[in-house]
């Protein structure tokens, strides 16, 4: 390319600035070869004329396109300088907040000076495994690229953090560190990790100090080597230190520190262990205030040297220690406070025995106070000959404490440093190691000194070492490329360092110099001079005889010669090192003593291929023995820095250079001239060079083919070949052959050439741009014209037709005027008629009426006259007839009357005749007959009863006998009868007394009772009446204070309610996470078991077969209780089990059978006492009642039974007795004598039949005990019934002698039944009156509780009142949730309670539901034999045969092989086709039967070898999902099983009554309920975690990378040139069909294996959560995908994934809902972003984005071409502004790894156990069917 096609019109190019060193400018004329002068228009639009030199023909920088700016390379950019650089960085540090940007292999760190929330574990997870360039550039991306290529490589790593003072040094390696610290963990539990990091709050007390660039400014430079195992886990760390600086111990300038330790100890000084440290504040001591800043705002020192105090005793520091090294350090501060009195001679000077300061400072050191007073004032002189002893000058005084005072903090930072690196040491073989070195950057100032020469002679080894590692990559890069390459020249630095450290160089000289006795400063510059005055890196100031300059790689410094010597020398007076090493404190004598061992550190330690780190400090101890033959500073500084370089020469060294932006530690403000300082000082712009001298872009095949398509031509894409279609058009559009080059993979451009590339493809885009403009116009004119057109024509068509429809109107107006005139005047003619006609008919009808009327009235009056008539001639005719019918009665009663007493006569005589007598005797017979039956039956029955009162009479008489006999005695021994009644009279009497003395008693006390309660109800009444008004006054002011702050108040109980939510989802998580952290440890302890196993098993030692599982003995849960009968069994089977010897002598089955025996005695006597009582009332009712005789019967069939029966049952019970008691001798004697085998078997078979057969019968007389009573409760019932069928027989019934005298007997008799009612009188009076107690005592504490809750709720609302209305309410609403919490808290322990008697009372209603329900089939039957009048009954248990019970049954010694074959062994493929989660099913029915037997040992047996080999399944199949499903799915129905089939009529409202028939019988089962639930949450964090380790690697492929919609995305111009070393050969790329696949194939193996809807739902639910958080994380770390692009394609596969969920009916599981944020982004990347209402439009949106992250979004948003406008600035801030209301988190990443709380609902089964098919492929033969 051509100059002119270069600098064309409306170039921008990069002029030099005063003031802001580059400033930009456009071309506004072609520029010509040969012109002198660049026409150029500034940015304020003012014009400008840039002169050009023909003789070096320098044009101005060109400056990059828009696009490419703000790229996260510099080395990305087209073209490569130091405006280019300095823009870029300054962009992305001001525009897009960015401090991290790469320039090739370099790191650029700017410091913010501000906290970012972008150093959290969240990022560090995010950044681990990552490769360098992926995503944003990052201190963590650094370090996880040093972990990787030491992981890989198996090559020590090292990390060279460089920079001036401020630039932040000290914090990136201390993330760097951090990082390691998390991502390489200790794999023991030496926490070594957390030593390396509590090592820098140490070394920043004592190493870093107050500048006035940084507040925090590293003093020293140190190298710190983090040591790591075969597996990559820290195992230790070691430190080393370079160039202390000293000076600043005894010197602070202006506004600057002393170092930290100092202050944080002053201002701990008035702790009460300090106190014998005699400090004060520090503005009291001179070497810490002569800066006259003591304080750093936002620093407290305190709290500062807490966490310094803290790290000294996490580093092993014991408090001793710690004690003596604040005695030096507070006597470094007194050392510095002693006064020093010059003498008039001037030549000594002395020190006041009485200076309080120096007696401080030696008792801290616990050296003589003489002797020092002595030598620090004096100095001995020794000669060939003699020693003198000489006085010295002020001056000389306090140069020689000073240098004390030095030497003493040296000393004291060389033992702090060298005990951290003890406790950092560890025993184990290092593999490998990453260093971590923090070193100065180059420095120069106003004044240069010894320091400054030093620093800069480091940076120059540094730099050096620098540019051989970018060149040997970048010709590494171009040979792997198979690129021919030419020898790419850098500056080689060597001649600067050969003036350094050469042979007479001039730390040479200056080594030289300080050996003169004489030697000054002066000298020594002087010999410089006279050396290196011919050295192009050396020269000499005009102006001054004591400076020189070097010319270093970065700049020229000039250093000032005035101090070189005394510092290089670092003198110390032998006498006062002597009294130091006899201090009588042991650390402080140690401090000094020589170190005769210490040497130059070897280079093992720097190659990884020691067992361990032996680094020390760089500074070694000094010799006090002999000054002249010691090292001088300059000498150990180039060993030390030697040794540096060759470890960092034997490592892979990564660069990170931090920049200070400014000086003014402004946050993000951005000084140019202080940036472009530093970047030539620290090697970015070398960088840059070396890369501009070679192919700087870089471009795949595919990605160019992509972005540059446009300029290919139609007929070369008929080509498959992409490498062949870009060589094609570069040779067509490139002329300059050497402009590019081809390599395996890549194309390689030189500098420029993208750019050029740039502005074709802009040219050409522009020209279809143009073209598309303009066609586009010119459719919207035809448009526009053809919509005119159609308009005038729709206006005319409209137009005439109004006209038209105007005359039509009015036509039809007139033609309506004619009419409505013709039809008027017809109208007014025809009323006019009709009113002449009307008048006519009126006056003819007036007149017709009336001739009418007259006619009528004649008619009606001569009808009323001949009705008249009519009615006068009836009534003369009927008054006749009657006086007839008169006459004729009165004729016809006479002759009536005289006919009847004729007749009356005749019958009278016929009464008195024979005749008749007869014919009224004939129904007399009839009922004298019947009469006769009944007198008959009377008789019998008087017979019956007669015969019943012989009996009783007989009876009676016999007692009567008794008694007669007994008062004969008594008689005898009294004095006689009459007495003796008298007595008896008077006792009865008396007793009579005492009984109305009872009764008045007790009304009296009920009287007591009542008025008592009645006053207490009253109480009571009256107490809640009142508490009644003040609940109501409470009322009325928590509404008056609601209704003030009623919608804050709804708001805070909305929030509230969400944040009681969001703590019962934490707690739910956090219990998961608990168990999740219990299967870890579990999982952990059984590797640490089997390795112990492993170590403790010997050849001849072989472990016995058990099948007891761990977890009975490591379980906390109780063992399943039995009954008594299943206590019986067990109990036999124990016999069985144990054997000859033990069963003789084990006593315990015999016990348990007598306690049954017992127990069945008990119940028969309570049957006993039963029927007797029921004999009693039976007898005395047949004595009293009158009944049926049917009834009768049937009462006394009842009896007979119920007695014969009892009586069967106490035999049967002797003959139980008789057993047991045989049973015991033949124990006892098989225990006491040992005969021989066989007789032993044959007692032991005949003991074990015994027992079963007496376990039998027990059973047999269990139930027909229960079934007798049974039938005596029936017949009581019926007895009950047939008596109040017949009241009016019993009111009728009287007793015979009831009027008789009461006779002796009768009297006894009354007697005892009177004291038998007095007592039950007096106990019903105790009862009541304990009753009334306890009541008076509830009433009482109710009372108390009242009046207690009142106080306090008197004291609440004064406290209430006192506070304002919004306090008021918040305090009120505390009130109610504690006092609803402690409610609540009741309530619960009641629940449980209840719960507890509600499972035992279920469990034993359920054992004798079975039975009663036998029970009533035997009464049924009983009832039957009844109506048969069977007297002889026999009571029998049927069993019948019934089909299979959906049981199986199996043997103890084949539970191994049952797990086994069921569990260990099975594989998912083999239950194909069969019933899903058959394993659960026959896990259960094998538990059924156990339960059935009434065998916990077995249920308990079972159930923990089942978990124990699921689990062992699943740690051995830990990566297979299928089986890790398939073992969730059966866990899940194993669970449900037992809920279902447990009883409780919670699970079982869905079970069918055959499914009732398979519930459990005698077991409860909770606990291992809880055991299956938490294994459940083990396998489903298992299956989530698999899932999640086959999806994480597709997820940011398939969803930001891969194009689904084709031809969308274009290729940004160029992207970060990733290393090699970080990238593997052959990555995989993944399309969203991929996922999309996979979760196919999660789902359709969760749905076949049967796992529950729910937790399927579940599981996606997490998975897509975790393909949000892991997309949107990478979205907000990768700059390339911030686009408009990404975020179409991005909404695509969302849609694509939802329309997924919907199809397989997952839609309503919650999983769409997790891809919120990433929904949000996507369409924040999508929305327009210029003016405030789009800034308002994406607040409304992107509600599950948090501000920070918006504000990311946005700042990464990058263009893909010119023609989209990038986001400024301003539109950022008025997001900000519109968010800062929001409280969001400060987590700027979403945790990937979080896990959302698993539910496992209840699914119950519709299947029965009885339907269940056992398949011929599992091996189950030894199951039989139950």
């Amino acid at each position: 390319m051509s100059v002119s096609e270069l600098y064309s019109q409306f170039t921008r190019v990069w002029i030099p600035d005063p003031d802001e060193v580059w400033r930009s400018a456009e071309i506004v004329k072609d520029y010509k070869d040969g012109e002198k002068v660049l026409h150029l228009k500034l940015e304020d639009e003012t014009i400008q004329e840039y002169p050009i030199d023909l003789n070096s023909n320098q044009l101005p920088f060109l400056r990059n396109p828009d696009i490419l700016v703000g790229e996260n390379d510099l080395t990305a950019l087209s073209y490569l300088h130091e405006p280019a650089v300095l823009h870029n960085l300054k962009v992305r540090f001001l525009e897009s907040n960015h401090i991290y940007t790469y320039c090739g292999i370099v790191l650029v760190a700017i410091n913010p000076y501000e906290q970012l929330p972008i150093y959290g574990q969240d990022v560090i997870y995010a950044y681990s495994g990552q490769n360098m360039g992926d995503i944003d550039p990052h201190i963590f991306a650094v370090a996880e690229e040093a972990y990787k290529q030491m992981a890989r490589d198996e090559k020590n790593q090292s990390i060279i953090v460089s920079g001036e003072s401020g630039a932040g040094k000290t914090v990136s390696a201390k993330y760097a560190m951090r990082y390691f610290a998390t991502v390489g963990g200790s794999a023991s539990e030496t926490n070594i990790e957390e030593k390396v990091l509590a090592s820098s709050p140490i070394m920043e007390a004592i190493g870093n100090a107050k500048t006035t660039r940084n507040d925090n400014s590293s003093r020293f430079g140190k190298y710190i080597q983090i040591g790591f195992d075969k597996k990559h886990h820290i195992i230790g760390a070691n430190m080393r230190t370079y160039l202390l600086e000293k000076s600043r111990v005894v010197f602070q300038a202006d506004e600057e520190r002393n170092y930290h330790i100092f202050y944080q100890l002053c201002a701990a000084a008035s702790l009460p262990e300090f106190k014998e440290l005699a400090l004060t504040c520090a503005e009291d001591f001179f070497y810490v205030s002569q800066g006259r800043e003591t304080s750093i705002d936002g620093v407290d020192d305190a709290e500062d040297f807490e966490k310094t105090r803290q790290a000294f005793t996490l580093l092993g520091v014991r408090e001793s220690h710690q004690i003596s090294i604040f005695k030096i350090i507070a006597s470094i501060l007194h050392l510095g406070n002693v006064e020093i009195q010059a003498e008039r001679d001037g030549e000594s000077c002395s020190i006041s025995p009485e200076d309080e300061h120096l007696r401080n400072f030696c008792t801290l050191l616990g050296v003589e106070h003489n002797q020092m007073q002595h030598w620090l004032c004096h100095r001995k002189l020794v000669t060939t000959s003699e020693t003198y002893v000489k006085t010295m000058s002020l001056q000389q005084v306090v140069n020689a404490r000073n240098a004390l005072a030095k030497h003493i903090y040296a000393q004291l930072f060389n033992w702090i440093v060298g005990h951290v690196n003890k406790a950092l040491h560890t025993n184990l073989k290092q593999h490998s190691f990453i260093g971590v070195l923090d070193i100065y950057g180059f420095e120069t100032f106003e004044v240069n000194s010894f320091e400054q020469f030093c620093i800069n002679y480091a940076n120059e080894k540094l730099q050096q070492q620098f540019n051989w590692h970018v060149f040997k990559l970048e010709q590494e890069e171009y040979m792997k490329e198979q690129i021919p390459w030419t020898l790419i020249d850098f500056y080689d630095n060597q001649p600067c360092i050969d003036l350094i450290e050469a042979k007479l160089g001039i730390l040479d000289l200056l080594d030289e110099e300080c050996k003169v006795p004489k030697g000054t400063d002066q000298n020594w510059a002087q010999k410089l001079y006279d050396r290196h005055s011919s050295s192009q890196h050396f020269q000499k100031p005009r102006m001054s005889n004591i400076s020189f300059i070097v010319l270093h790689f970065a700049d020229k410094v000039e250093y000032h010669s005035d101090g070189f010597l005394e510092k290089n020398r670092d003198t110390v007076y032998e006498e006062q090192i002597n009294i130091l090493k006899a201090s009588k404190f042991p650390l402080v004598a140690d401090l000094f003593q020589d170190d005769k061992e210490t040497v130059p550190a070897t280079s093992s330690s720097g190659k990884g291929t020691s067992s361990k780190i032996n680094v020390r400090s760089a500074r070694p101890p000094i010799k006090a023995a002999n000054k002249e033959h010691k090292k001088t500073v300059g000498h150990q500084f180039r060993t030390s820095l030697n040794l540096l370089m060759e470890t960092l020469n034997a490592t892979t060294p990564h660069y990170v250079r931090c920049i200070k932006p400014n000086d003014e530690k402004l946050p993000f403000h951005f000084d140019p001239k202080r940036a472009v300082q530093q970047l030539r000082a620290c090697g970015v712009l070398e960088t840059i060079r070396i890369s501009a001298a070679g192919y700087p872009s870089r471009w795949t095949y595919h990605d160019f083919f992509n972005r540059y398509r446009v300029l290919i031509k139609k007929r070369e894409l008929s080509n498959t070949d992409k490498k062949v279609i870009c060589k094609n058009v570069l040779e067509s559009l490139i002329k300059d052959p050497d402009a590019f080059q081809f390599g395996r993979t890549k194309i390689f451009f030189r500098a420029g050439q993208v750019a050029y590339l740039e502005k074709l493809r802009a040219d050409k885009v522009r020209a279809a741009t143009i073209m598309i403009q303009k066609t586009v116009r010119g459719w919207l004119q035809k448009v526009k014209y053809r919509r005119l057109r159609g308009a005038t024509l729709t206006l005319q068509r409209h137009t005439r037709g109004y006209l038209a429809r105007r005359l039509a109107e009015h036509l039809r107006k007139t033609k309506a005027a004619i009419v409505i005139q013709k039809q008027y005047r017809m109208q007014m003619v025809r009323q006019a008629y009709k009113r002449i006609y009307r008048a006519t008919v009126t006056i003819q009808a007036f007149t017709r009426g009336m001739f009418v009327r007259r006619a009528y009235r004649q008619i009606l009056l001569e009808h009323k006259v001949t009705k008249i008539q009519k009615h006068a001639r009836g009534w003369m005719a009927r008054r006749r007839f009657l006086q007839f019918r008169r006459a004729a009665i009165v004729i016809q009663c006479a002759f009536r009357r005289l006919k009847a007493k004729r007749e009356l006569k005749a019958l009278k005589i016929e009464a008195r005749s024979a005749e008749h007598l007869k014919r009224l005797n004939v129904g007399m017979e009839n009922k004298v007959v019947q009469l006769q039956r009944k007198i008959d039956d009377q008789n019998k029955e008087f017979k019956s009863l007669t015969e019943q009162l012989s009996t009783v009479t007989s009876a009676h008489n016999m007692e009567v006998e008794k008694l007669k006999k007994e008062l004969i005695k008594y008689q005898q021994s009294q004095d006689g009868d009459d007495s003796q009644r008298l007595s008896l009279q008077e006792e009865i009497e008396s007793l009579r007394a005492e009984l109305q003395k009872a009764h008045s008693e007790r009304k009296i006390l009920e009287d007591i009772h009542s008025q008592e309660k009645d006053e207490l109800t009253k109480r009571v009444l009256d107490l809640e009446q009142e508490n009644a008004l003040l609940k109501d006054e409470k009322e009325m002011l928590n509404n008056q204070i609601l209704c003030q702050s009623k919608d804050e108040f709804a708001k805070n109980s909305v929030k509230e309610n969400l944040l009681m939510k969001k703590e019962l989802e934490e707690e739910r998580s956090r219990y998961q996470n608990l168990v999740k952290e219990y299967s870890r440890l579990e999982q952990s302890y059984d590797n640490l078991r089997d390795e112990m196993t492993i170590i403790r098993q010997t050849p001849g030692h072989r472990r016995n077969p058990s099948n007891q599982s761990s977890l009975e003995s490591d379980s906390n849960y109780p063992s399943v209780s039995t009954s008594e009968i299943g206590d019986t069994e067990d109990a036999i089977q124990q016999v069985e089990e144990m054997g000859l010897e033990k069963a003789a002598m084990d006593m315990s089955v015999f016990l348990k059978l007598q306690k049954r025996v017992r127990e069945l005695e008990q119940e028969r006597k309570k049957l006993q006492t039963q029927l007797e009582k029921k004999e009693q009332q039976e007898s005395k009712k047949v004595q009293v009642v009158e009944t049926n005789n049917g009834i009768d019967a049937d009462q006394d069939a009842d009896l007979a039974y119920n007695s014969l029966k009892r009586q069967e049952l106490e035999s049967e019970n002797k003959k139980l007795k008789n057993e047991l008691n045989e049973l015991r001798k033949a124990v006892a004697d098989q225990a006491t004598q040992n005969n021989s085998t066989h007789d032993a078997q044959d007692s032991y078979t005949l003991l074990l039949n015994q027992l079963k057969s007496a376990n039998e019968e027990l059973e047999v007389r269990k139930e027909e005990v229960l079934i007798l009573r049974t039938q005596i409760v029936s017949a009581d019932q019926r007895k009950h019934a047939g008596r109040s069928m017949e009241p009016n027989i019993n009111a009728r019934t009287s007793w015979p002698n009831s009027e008789k005298h009461v006779d002796q007997e009768d009297a006894i008799e009354a007697y005892h039944g009177v004291c038998q009612t007095n007592r039950l009188l007096e106990a019903q009076l105790q009862a009541q009156s304990r009753e009334h107690e306890e009541e008076m005592e509830s009433l009482r504490s109710q009372i108390e509780t009242l009046k207690e809750e009142m106080d306090k709720q008197q004291q609440t609302f004064c406290q209430t009142l006192l506070l304002s209305p919004e306090a008021q309410v918040e305090f009120g609403v505390q009130q109610e949730i504690s006092r609803l919490t402690n409610e609540n808290l009741d309530l619960k322990e009641l629940v449980e309670k209840l719960e507890k008697n509600e499972k035992k009372l279920k469990k034993q209603l359920k054992i004798y539901m079975k039975k009663v329900q036998d029970l009533e089939a035997a009464q049924a039957l009983a009832q039957s034999e009844r109506k048969r009048n069977e007297l002889t009954r026999q009571v029998t248990v049927q069993r019948k045969e019934k089909d299979f019970q959906g049981m199986l049954e199996y043997y103890k010694e084949d539970e191994p092989l049952l797990i086994r074959n069921l569990v260990t062994d099975l594989k998912p493929q083999t239950l194909s086709g069969t019933v899903p989660c058959l394993p659960a099913y026959i896990l259960y029915m094998c538990i059924r039967h156990a339960d059935y037997v009434n065998d916990d040992l077995k249920v308990h047996s079972l159930l923990t070898s089942t978990i124990n080999g699921i689990k062992k399944v699943l740690k051995k199949h830990n990566e297979d999902f299928e089986m890790t499903s398939f073992w969730l799915s059966n866990t899940c129905r194993l669970l449900h099983c037992l809920k279902q089939y447990s009883g409780d009529e919670g699970f079982m409202t869905q079970n069918t009554p055959k499914q009732n028939e398979h519930c459990l019988k005698n077991f409860d089962l909770t606990e291992y309920r809880q055991v299956l639930s938490d294994l459940s949450i083990q396998i489903y964090q298992q299956l989530i975690k698999i899932a999640e380790g086959m999806l994480q690697p597709m997820i940011v492929s398939a969803m930001l990378e891969n194009e689904s919609i084709q031809g969308l995305s274009g290729v940004k111009p160029t992207g970060y040139r990733k290393r090699s070393s970080s990238m593997v050969d052959g990555e995989n790329s993944y399309s969203l069909d991929a996922i999309i696949r996979q979760m196919n194939s999660f789902h359709s193996v969760m749905c076949d294996q049967g796992l529950d809807p729910e937790i399927i739902q579940q599981v996606f639910k997490q998975l897509f959560y975790m393909i949000n958080a892991v997309a949107l994380n990478n979205l907000l770390l990768r700059k390339d995908v911030c686009s408009w692009s990404t975020g179409m394609q991005l909404r695509y596969n969302i849609s694509q994934l939802e329309e997924w969920l919907r199809g397989k009916n997952l839609h309503q599981s919650g999983a769409a809902e997790t891809m919120e944020p990433l929904i949000h982004a996507a369409q924040l990347l999508q929305l327009k972003k210029k003016t405030p209402e789009d800034a308002e439009a994406i607040c409304t949106l992107c509600t599950s984005l948090s501000t920070q992250q918006i504000v990311k979004i946005l700042n990464l948003y990058t263009p893909l071409n010119e023609f989209e406008e990038r986001v400024t600035v301003a539109f950022i801030r008025t997001i900000q502004a519109q968010l800062q209301d929001r409280n969001d988190p400060q987590q700027l990443l979403l945790d990937f790894k979080h896990m959302f709380p698993v539910l496992f609902p209840f699914n119950p089964s519709s299947l029965t156990m009885d339907s269940i098919h056992i398949p011929a492929a599992l091996n189950l033969e030894f199951l039989n069917e139950v």
